[in-house]
C-alpha cells in the first residue's frame, strides 16, 4: 500500500488543471485499487487512471474509488493486464477553494484478483409505439437520442437498463456517451441485440471549458489535448464529433478550435424555454451549414430529459445512423410522439402540427393546417413554431 497526501491550491489549478500522482505497480500484480479522499463539500477533484501503456479509465467527480484487474474493472475503467511500472492516478482540479484543498491518494496492489460477478440485466423491454413514416428512396426515418450516460460515468443505469428504457420510449437507436471513457463500448452490441435497439458507441469528451460528443467505433479521444487533436483523431477513425449544449451554463462551449465541427447539439434537454432563441442564434453564428442534433443528456429519472426528449430523427440507409448524420439527413422534435417535421425529397411532411408556423430558410412563413401537411422544402434549416414562438420541431 502507498499513501500520498497533498494540498492543491488555486495557484496549482491556474498553472495546470490536469495533475497526476505516481503509483508503483510491482510485477505479478493482479489487482490495483485506488482511493481518493478529500472534502467534497469544499471542492471537486476528478479522478482517472493511466498505465505505462496508456489510458485505463476515467470517472471524473462521480467516484472516489476504482479497481482494475485483468478480467474486471470498475465501470469507467478498462480491465486488462496490470503492466509493471509507474502508473498515474489522474486528478483534474475541477473546483479548488481559495484556501486550498487537502487530498489523500491510497493505492493498493494484490497478486490475487477477485472473481468477477455477473450482474443480471433487466427483462426484454416491451417496445413503445413507433411512428410510421414514409420511406425516401429506400431510406427510413429512425428515432433516437444522441446523448446519454450510464454507470460508466455519472449515470445510474447499466447499459442493459438504459437500452431497455430507450426501447420503452419507442426509440430505434441510442448513443451512449459516457464522460471521457470507452469502457462501456464492449457491452453495447449484446445489450442492443437483446433489447432490439441500435446502441451507438460514443464518448462525451469533457473539459471545464466545453463538452463534445464523439460517435462511432473509434478509439478513446484524449480530452487533455487541444480540440483540434480531438477532431483529427475522430476523423481519422471515421467517427463524428459534435459540440454539446454550447450554451449550457458552466459547461458552455468556450474552447478554441481552428476548424469548427459541422455537427452541434442545438437542442438539448436544458432548452427549457423554447421561445428563447439563443440556441438557434448560436447555431447560425457557429457556421452557416451547421447540422443540428438533439440529446437528452439522460443521467437518471428527474434529471435532464428522458431518453428521446428531444428526439433526433435520422434518415438512414439500411440502418446506418452515422451515415445519415454525416450527410445531414436529420430532424429534431420534443419527443417521439410530438409534432414532427421531416424531409421527403423536395417536400416537407408536417405531422400533428396543426396551428403551427413553418419558417423556411428564406424567411417565408406558412401556417400549418391539419394533422398531416405536405409543403415545399428549401435548402437549409426549417423551423416549426407555435403561435407563441415556441420551437416544436427542426428539419434540414
Amino acid at each position: 500500500m502507498t499513501v500520498q497526501r497533498g494540498r492543491w491550491t488555486m495557484e496549482d489549478r491556474a498553472e495546470q488543471i490536469m495533475r497526476s500522482v505516481p503509483v508503483e505497480v510491482p510485477p505479478g500484480a493482479a489487482e490495483l485499487t485506488v482511493e481518493l479522499a478529500y472534502d467534497r463539500s469544499r471542492g471537486v477533484l476528478d479522478l482517472g487512471c493511466e498505465g505505462p501503456n496508456g489510458f485505463r479509465g476515467w470517472s471524473g467527480g462521480a467516484r472516489e474509488r476504482y479497481t482494475i484487474t485483468p478480467g474486471w474493472a470498475t465501470p469507467g475503467y478498462l480491465p486488462g493486464d496490470l503492466e509493471p511500472g509507474v502508473w498515474h492516478v489522474l486528478l483534474r482540479l475541477h473546483r479548488v477553494p481559495v484556501d486550498g484543498l487537502d487530498f489523500t491518494v491510497t493505492a493498493t496492489t494484490s497478486d490475487k484478483s477477485p472473481p468477477a460477478t455477473k450482474q443480471e440485466g433487466p427483462p426484454r423491454a416491451e417496445r413503445g409505439p413507433r411512428r410510421e413514416l414514409p420511406t425516401v428512396d429506400g431510406q427510413q426515418w429512425l428515432a433516437g437520442d444522441l446523448h446519454s450516460h450510464t454507470v460508466h460515468s455519472d449515470g445510474i443505469s447499466t447499459v442493459p437498463e438504459l437500452a431497455a428504457l430507450a426501447v420503452t420510449r419507442g426509440l430505434d437507436f441510442l448513443a451512449i456517451t459516457d464522460h471521457n471513457t470507452v469502457s462501456h463500448h464492449p457491452e453495447l452490441t449484446a445489450a442492443g441485440a437483446y433489447h432490439g435497439i441500435a446502441l451507438i458507441p460514443g464518448q462525451e469528451v469533457t473539459t471545464d471549458r466545453g463538452h463534445a460528443n464523439a460517435w462511432g467505433a473509434i478509439g478513446w479521444v484524449d480530452f487533455r489535448q487541444p480540440v483540434d487533436e480531438w477532431i483529427a483523431a475522430v476523423e481519422r477513425d471515421g467517427g463524428i464529433l459534435s459540440i454539446n449544449h454550447p450554451l449550457g451554463g458552466d459547461c458552455a462551449w468556450r474552447q478554441p478550435v481552428s476548424a469548427r465541427p459541422r455537427h452541434a447539439e442545438v437542442w438539448h434537454s436544458g432548452w427549457f424555454d423554447r421561445t428563447w432563441g439563443a440556441p438557434l442564434a448560436w447555431a447560425d453564428a457557429w457556421r452557416p451549414d451547421v447540422i443540428p442534433v438533439g440529446g437528452s443528456d439522460y443521467h437518471r429519472p428527474g434529471n435532464d430529459g428522458l431518453p428521446g426528449n428531444p428526439t433526433t430523427w435520422v434518415l438512414a440507409d439500411e440502418g446506418d445512423v452515422l451515415g445519415g448524420l454525416k450527410a445531414g439527413r436529420v430532424a429534431i422534435n420534443a419527443g417521439p410522439a410530438e409534432p414532427l417535421l421531416i424531409r421527403l425529397g423536395d417536400e416537407l411532411l408536417a405531422l400533428d402540427a396543426d396551428g403551427t408556423v413553418l419558417i423556411c430558410p428564406s424567411g417565408a412563413r406558412t401556417v400549418i393546417r391539419g394533422d398531416r401537411a405536405l409543403l415545399k422544402a428549401e435548402d437549409g434549416l426549417h423551423i416549426l413554431e407555435t403561435a407563441t414562438t415556441e420551437v416544436v420541431a427542426l428539419c434540414l
